[in-house]
């Protein structure tokens, strides 16, 4: 009874969004370089070639050069720089964060080391989502940095409606975009580290879960992630998932699932586990998900045991979009916080 509930208040939610966009299927071969691409392969060859070589090195994939012009306003907590990957949309490419931190004179900061927590919000989250879970960190002695996701907020340009762009029947345009996220999140921590911060937690949900386990699994000064909604595969979720209903659509009848997890590989969690031995990590699923599907984050849940990863797991009796509703929402503020302000020490 508490699943049909569930279900249908969940799809009543959904539905609330009435302005998706159902966009033509698109190899993006044009957001692929054209070198080692195979001669006279067909487009899904050459992204299936260029997918292997990223997973091959994943460093290499991920690496994010260096930059020194960061523009943070300290009276606002606005922090401004230059996105590593050039997408040809000039708003998106440079990247907006905000910073929220803790007061100084807490009981939370007094003789502890400088901690920070990067946050990266969910799928289409509005400019002030997550601001009331950076606060509640702040609280509790957590500096924290909430980062607008590539085509997000001031990031999105006139032509769209919604951050399209980094979830779409696009093949490569939502593979790199993907990892423009990654490196903005990667800058965003060497923005932390210069300013002394000792100990770097992440944070992500939904769609930030999977970009907040990317970056942690390759940027080596995150000390702990928190994983709000999870799944092992980047395709399993828009295949099957509530939200991105639309986005199937529009790859129906051009590619089956086993093709395109091979071409999102490198986006997917399941294939970087490895590098998360290091990294103890919360993983948070919803019993009642139809976005994240249930048995795709208990999959990666075996995945993280399997390997012996460090790990917690915290499991939320609601859905997807009920996670955002009281007492919900309450509650897993308290299970990020918790994890964060003990891991972090």
């Amino acid at each position: 009874m508490l699943r049909r509930a569930f279900h249908a208040w969940e799809r009543n939610l959904a539905a609330a969004t009435p302005d998706r966009v159902v966009r033509p299927f698109e190899w993006g071969l044009e957001w692929i370089p054209r070198n080692g691409r195979p001669p006279r392969a067909t487009p899904f060859e050459q992204l299936e070639t260029y997918a292997a070589h990223a997973l091959a090195d994943s460093e290499a994939f991920y690496a994010t050069p260096p930059i020194n012009d960061f523009d943070f306003d300290e009276a606002s907590g606005q922090l401004r720089y230059r996105s590593a990957l050039d997408t040809g949309h000039v708003e998106n490419d440079t990247v907006h964060a905000r910073f929220f931190p803790a007061d100084p004179a807490s009981r939370w900061v007094k003789g502890r080391p400088r901690r920070a927590v990067l946050v990266l919000p969910h799928w289409n989250s509005p400019s002030d989502g997550h601001v009331g879970l950076c606060r509640l960190f702040a609280l509790f002695g957590l500096d924290a940095l909430r980062l607008s996701l590539p085509y997000h907020d001031e990031r999105m340009p006139p032509e769209l409606h919604r951050a399209d762009y980094i979830v779409s029947s696009n093949l490569g345009r939502t593979l790199q975009v993907c990892r423009q996220a990654v490196l903005d999140a990667r800058r965003a921590v060497d923005w932390l580290d210069r300013r002394g911060y000792q100990r770097i937690g992440i944070v992500g949900t939904s769609l930030g879960s999977c970009l907040s386990m990317l970056t942690a699994a390759h940027e080596p000064r995150i000390r702990a992630a928190a994983l709000n909604h999870i799944s092992p595969y980047f395709a399993d979720v828009v295949w099957e998932g509530l939200s991105t209903a639309h986005v199937r659509q529009g790859l129906d009848g051009h590619i089956d699932l086993d093709r395109l997890r091979r071409v999102w590989m490198p986006i997917s969690p399941q294939a970087h586990l490895p590098r998360m031995r290091n990294t103890p990590t919360l993983l948070v699923y919803a019993s009642y998900d139809l976005t994240f599907p249930v048995h795709l984050s208990k999959d990666l849940v075996r995945s993280w045991q399997d390997l012996g990863l460090p790990h917690e797991v915290a499991v939320l009796p609601c859905g997807h979009y009920s996670t955002g509703f009281t007492p919900w929402k309450w509650m897993d503020g308290f299970i990020l916080t918790r994890f964060l302000v003990k891991t972090l020490g």
